[in-house]
C-alpha cells in the first residue's frame, strides 16, 4: 500500500491532456462521480485545455450529482475541458503553485499520458518543497498503450478495436479493386512503440483473404525489406494490405531511425517529441517506382483515437473506473502516483485497480515486450500477444464473408 499523507479539506481541479480518445472523457466522468460522494472534496473545477487553464485560471465548475452530465461525458468521444501540450518551465510552476493556493486547491487530477505524468510529479514535488498540502493523481491516457506500470492503458482497447476493423474493410476494399489497386499501406498513430500497429493482426478477415503485412517500430526494417514483402505478397495474392506505425523504424549506421526520414523532423514538441514526414508515402512512392504496382495509403490520424462508433465497452468501463480510483487515492493522501490496470486474469478477464509512484511513470515507454513479437511481418504478432489483447477489445468483432 503506498504511504498516505494528512488531508485537508479543499477544492479538486480536474483538466485533460495529450491526444484526446474515444474514452477520456469516460475517465472525467468517473472523477466528477467519486469526487461528488467524497467529503473531503468542497468543490469540483474543470481545466480549461489542461495546464494551460491552470495557469490562466481558466476552469469551470462540474457537479458530479447530475446523472446526464455523468451519462452523456461517457458516451462523448474526444476532450470536454479541451487539451494541451504544455511543459511547464520553473517559473511557471510557481504561478501554478500560487494559483493553487489562492484558491485552496487540495486535489489535482491531470488525466494524460507519459508528459502529464511529467507535469504532476513537477507540481507535486514543488507542492512537497513549498509545504504546500497538495495531492496531485494521474489518470491514465494513451492510446499508445506505452506507460510502464500498468497493464494497459484507458483508451488503448477502442483504438485497437478501430485498427483491427478498418484493417478487415481495408483488405475487402483491396479484394474488390485488386485489378487497379492491388496496394494499400495504412499508417496508425503510436509514437515510439508498436502497440497500435500491432492490433491489425487481430483483423477479423474472412476466410480465404489474405493477412495483412504488419510492421511494428521495435522491429526496424528497411524500406528493400518491406518492398520484397510487398512483391512476394503480390505475386501469392494479387493484393497487398500494409500496417506501420506513423514512426516506423528502420536500420541505420547511427541506430534505428524513423523509415525514409533521413533529414530533420518536420516539428518538434514542447516535449521534445519529433514528428517526421509519413513513412507509408514514402513507401508508396517507392512501389510505385520500383515495382510498377499502384499503391494508395490511408491514414486514419485523429479519426482513430476517437472513434466512438467503435468503442470497446470494457474501455469505456475502465476509463471510468481510473477517473473514481483518483479521486480515492487522492483523498486518502495518496498523491505522487498514478492509477494503475492490473490484470487478475483472462478467462474470464478480470481487473482492478492499483498505484504506482510517478517517478516510475513520468518520461518513460513501455515498448511492445519481446514475447508479443512474431518473427516475420506475415506472423507480427504472438499468441501471447493475441491473449493480451482480446479481452480489451469489449466483445467479438464483426463477421465478415468474402466470395472467392
Amino acid at each position: 500500500m503506498s504511504p498516505r499523507r494528512p488531508v485537508l479539506a479543499g477544492a479538486l481541479l480536474v483538466g485533460q491532456s495529450g491526444g484526446p480518445t474515444a474514452v477520456i472523457n469516460s475517465s472525467l466522468a468517473g472523477v466528477l462521480y467519486e469526487a461528488a460522494r467524497q467529503p473531503a472534496v468542497r468543490a469540483v473545477y474543470g481545466l480549461r485545455h489542461g495546464i494551460r487553464g491552470l495557469l490562466a485560471e481558466d476552469w469551470q465548475s462540474l457537479d458530479g450529482r447530475d446523472p446526464r452530465l455523468i451519462a452523456g461525458l461517457r458516451a462523448t468521444p474526444s476532450a470536454a475541458l479541451g487539451s494541451a501540450r504544455h511543459r511547464l518551465d520553473n517559473t511557471e510552476i510557481a504561478q501554478a503553485l500560487a494559483v493553487l493556493r489562492r484558491h485552496d486547491v487540495r486535489f489535482l487530477l491531470l488525466i494524460g499520458g507519459n508528459d502529464s505524468a511529467d507535469t504532476a510529479a513537477r507540481l507535486a514535488e514543488a507542492a512537497l518543497l513549498a509545504g504546500y498540502p497538495l495531492q496531485a493523481v494521474a489518470v491514465p491516457k494513451t492510446i499508445d498503450n506505452d506507460l510502464p506500470a500498468t497493464d494497459h492503458c484507458p483508451g488503448y482497447g477502442s483504438i485497437a478495436r478501430y485498427v483491427a476493423v478498418a484493417t478487415a474493410e481495408a483488405v475487402l476494399d483491396t479484394a474488390a479493386m485488386r485489378q487497379t489497386d492491388p496496394v494499400k499501406l495504412i499508417e496508425v498513430m503510436g509514437r515510439y512503440a508498436g502497440w497500435v500497429a500491432a492490433a491489425a493482426t487481430l483483423a477479423p478477415l474472412p476466410a480465404g483473404l489474405p493477412p495483412p503485412l504488419v510492421y511494428v517500430p521495435e522491429r526496424p526494417v528497411a524500406a528493400e525489406q518491406v518492398l520484397a514483402d510487398v512483391e512476394a505478397a503480390y505475386r501469392a495474392d494479387n493484393q497487398v494490405v500494409v500496417v506501420l506505425s506513423e514512426n516506423q523504424t528502420e536500420p541505420s549506421p547511427q541506430g534505428p531511425r524513423v523509415l525514409g526520414a533521413d533529414g530533420e523532423p518536420e516539428w518538434v514538441d514542447a516535449f521534445g517529441h519529433p514528428y517526421y514526414p509519413s513513412p507509408a508515402a514514402y513507401l508508396c512512392r517507392r512501389i510505385r517506382a520500383e515495382l510498377g504496382l499502384r499503391a494508395r495509403y490511408d491514414k486514419p490520424g485523429t479519426l482513430q483515437r476517437t472513434a466512438r462508433a467503435l468503442v470497446s465497452r470494457v474501455d469505456e468501463r475502465e476509463a471510468f473506473a481510473v477517473g473514481r480510483a483518483a479521486v480515492r487515492a487522492a483523498v486518502r493522501g495518496q498523491g505522487g502516483h498514478m492509477v494503475t490496470l492490473v490484470r487478475r486474469g483472462d478467462v474470464p478477464y478480470r481487473v482492478a485497480t492499483g498505484l504506482a509512484p510517478l517517478a516510475a511513470v513520468a518520461n518513460q515507454h513501455r515498448l511492445l515486450p519481446a514475447e508479443f513479437i512474431g518473427p516475420d511481418a506475415r506472423a507480427a504478432t504472438t499468441l501471447a500477444f493475441e491473449a493480451y489483447l482480446r479481452p480489451l477489445l469489449g466483445g467479438p468483432l464483426p463477421e465478415f464473408r468474402a466470395l472467392r
